[in-house]
């Protein structure tokens, strides 16, 4: 299973990154794949490992902000297995040619 997930403290300012690092230094411990993106963060593994890592960064967040908004996108293809580059790779051999 894929997932997408953005961890957004409200009345925090413009520049999050502090906050950011700190769910990603959660992501990165748990040993999760995942792939870092500019507008959120895709992790691969099974469903309640997934969402109690969601459960434990946006529990991190709310010690930082009264409102936290958390939005998850779920990508569950049974049999499906290293899909964080294999999807890459997918439209990659439909164009034949690398991505930038």
């Amino acid at each position: 299973m894929l997932a997408e997930f953005t961890i957004v403290p409200t009345g925090k300012g413009e520049s999050l990154s502090k906050y950011v690092a700190e769910s990603l230094d959660l992501i990165d411990k748990s040993g999760i794949r995942y792939t870092l993106t500019p507008m959120g963060t895709i992790v691969e593994g099974e469903w309640d490992e997934i969402l109690s890592l969601v459960k434990k960064c946006h529990d991190n967040m709310r010690k930082h902000a009264n409102r936290v908004i958390t939005t998850i996108k779920i990508d569950d293809r049974e049999g499906a297995v290293n899909r964080l580059e294999g999807k890459v790779r997918s439209v990659e051999e439909a164009l034949d040619r690398k991505l930038k």
